[in-house]
């Protein structure tokens, strides 16, 4: 199916099942969001939110909510573009099959954008305040944009061909800035945008940025798609959609000519102002900073224009399903660009960027013939040099020389590392270093400090199942639970500081070090403030541990050491209480959660669309 426009593919979704309208009014302050958060938690359709209170546009959300609404979407260019992409990350296939690189290549030339005079998305010029201004979380500092394509160019070499197309939030209202003629830009220097704006700076000229939303579904996964090398963001927007991103030039403004709105603006050199709070992938919300301003020229709309959002929180969420989707279409091409990687699992439960697990291959032969990590060190440096990846704070890195164990099967995957882990050799800190901007757990905005488990070796313990005795003893610690066998976790009182820690971890340090037995079977112990919780799920775990942990700070042992500057122990123990200067956790609103039941009660839109 090739959709042409949003309504399009919003037409072919409630036609095969997949999309139900809501015709009641929906305030865009909390309770769109809200309803959205219920029906995606239900793993239920795409909405269309008919009458949205304050605005004639009408939105929509959870389009990508499911991998199989997704697939459905794109079911007709899928394997194309796997082959596609495989292609470009496998340059000797062209070799090996001359006649399908062919094929692609006439594929690829068909889907270069295409210049057009001019389209429907210019029939009305409106206003911010026009649009639906969707506040999604309580504590957020305005109304944002989350499904945003944001257009640029390189000054120094303009045109579509050197363009960017990213996805980067936007705050429209709210904070100091302007209503209907200022907005906040949320992205970091390193993304192709910062790149742009450098640029720009250098030059003192203002960077001129253009804000699609809406249009065909394969303009959206385009701009969050991570391309190969060389390959732009608009030509795999045709590739995918099977039809040119059409595109023309307004005030000096490129304009997507299939867009339902765009918002056309400029940041000028060295013009900044605070942006946030807004309730993030992590799970908390990303606290108030500077970010680029960007000053509003003109906005547009076509006929009948449909906005589109998603809504942002403790994962899993609608970015899930761009992750697996991504995933799906890019297939091994991380394990083509690292060398001995077999594969890696950016864990969403634990909001992605703190926590990967991956495995490797073990190829070295260590002078002494010890089997312990060696190959997979060098692995785990390339990992945590590369793209996104470079954001992670835990690696669990490992070798299976039967080749049986995936990453993605967490569980499995936690219990072949701990059975091996030689906990006195095999953690290596990165100190002093980046992390994800999102991420409070650190020293500060960007700083952190990222581990590496690596373990390679034969079967070392035997993995507790049940507490053991010594965790029913201590003092000041309590309610022993159970995440994962060989991995306790125990709550003890709120976190106050870092030097007050250090004389609890002190204090649990003593009451532990003869416990040999209960250490050998126990490698993992996890500091919470409610062990019930986090222990009651997977996710819970994944979620509670590895957010608030800044590695460098927040890991302590029992028995630990250092040896010529290596650091070990004989059980790891961390600290994944709540800081005082981490980020609030997403909460959600009992009044609004209160108010939406009339969608889902009987008379209401979604009356027993939910099971």
């Amino acid at each position: 199916m090739v959709y042409t426009t949003l309504e399009d593919c919003i037409n072919d979704l409630e036609k095969n099942g997949h999309l139900i309208r809501i015709k009641e009014e929906v305030d865009p302050h909390l309770e769109m969001a809200a309803i959205h958060l219920r029906v995606h938690e239900a793993q239920g359709p795409a909405l269309l939110f008919e009458n949205v209170k304050g605005s004639k546009f009408r939105a929509a959300s959870n389009i990508f909510g499911t991998m199989e609404r997704s697939r459905f979407i794109f079911r007709k260019r899928f394997e194309a573009i796997q082959r596609l992409i495989s292609l470009r990350n496998n340059p000797q296939t062209i070799f090996k099959h001359p006649f399908s690189a062919a094929k692609h290549g006439i594929n690829a030339l068909s889907s270069l954008p295409k210049k057009v005079n001019t389209s429907p998305v210019i029939n009305h010029e409106i206003k911010i305040t026009d649009l639906p201004l969707i506040q999604h979380w309580p504590k957020d500092g305005g109304a944002f944009v989350t499904l945003p394509q944001v257009y640029t160019e390189d000054i120094t070499k303009p045109g579509v061909h050197q363009s960017n197309l990213g996805m980067y939030r936007i705050q429209l209202t709210g904070n100091d800035y302007v209503l209907n003629e200022e907005a906040g830009l949320h992205y970091q220097i390193h993304r192709g945008i910062g790149v742009h704006q450098t640029k720009a700076n250098e030059k003192g000229l203002p960077l001129k940025v253009s804000i699609f939303a809406g249009g065909p579904p394969a303009h959206t996964l385009a701009a969050v798609m991570p391309l190969p090398e060389g390959m732009s963001e608009l030509m795999f927007a045709g590739l995918l959609g099977g039809r040119r991103f059409r595109y023309f030039y307004k005030d000096g403004f490129c304009i997507s000519a299939d867009a339902d709105f765009v918002i056309t603006g400029e940041v000028l050199p060295g013009e900044n102002k605070p942006e946030g709070p807004f309730g993030d992938h992590l799970g908390y919300y990303s606290l108030t900073h500077d970010f680029p301003l960007m000053h509003v020229r003109k906005i547009y709309a076509k006929n009948n224009a449909i906005w589109p959002f998603t809504v942002v929180g403790r994962p899993p969420q609608e970015d899930t399903a761009f992750g697996n989707l991504i995933h799906e279409l890019t297939g091994d091409a991380l394990t083509k660009e690292i060398p001995g990687l077999q594969q890696v699992n950016a864990v969403d439960a634990a909001g992605v960027h703190p926590l990967l697990l991956a495995t490797g291959s073990e190829r070295y032969t260590p002078y002494n013939k010890i089997k312990q990590p060696a190959e997979i060190l060098t692995i785990a440096n390339h990992i945590l040099g590369t793209g996104q990846l470079s954001l992670a704070k835990f690696l669990f890195i490992t070798a299976d020389d039967e080749r049986k164990l995936s990453p993605q099967n967490i569980p499995a995957f936690f219990d072949f590392m701990l059975k091996r882990i030689n906990l006195k050799r095999d953690i290596h800190f990165y100190t002093n270093t980046t992390i994800d901007t999102l991420d409070y757990s650190g020293t500060g905005l960007n700083q952190g400090s990222k581990v590496v488990f690596a373990a390679y070796s034969d079967v070392a313990r035997k993995l507790c199942t049940s507490i053991p005795s010594a965790f029913s003893q201590l003092q000041n610690f309590e309610n022993a639970q159970l995440a994962l066998p060989g991995i306790v976790c125990i709550q003890t009182k709120k976190f106050i500081d870092y030097n007050n820690a250090e004389t609890e971890m002190q204090q649990l340090h003593e009451q532990l070090k003869d416990a040999s037995a209960a250490l050998q079977q126990t490698p993992f112990i996890i500091i919470c403030d409610e062990a019930s919780f986090t222990a009651n799920s997977l996710n819970n775990f994944l979620w509670a541990t590895f957010t608030r942990c800044n590695p460098a700070y927040d890991i302590y042992g029992i028995n630990s050491f250092y040896n010529h500057k290596h650091w070990g122990c004989d059980a790891v123990v961390l600290d994944a209480r709540i800081k005082p200067h981490h980020a609030p956790v997403l909460e959600k609103d009992a009044v609004t959660e209160k108010n939406i039941d009339r969608i889902f009660i009987k008379g209401g839109s979604l009356y027993n669309v939910l099971k």
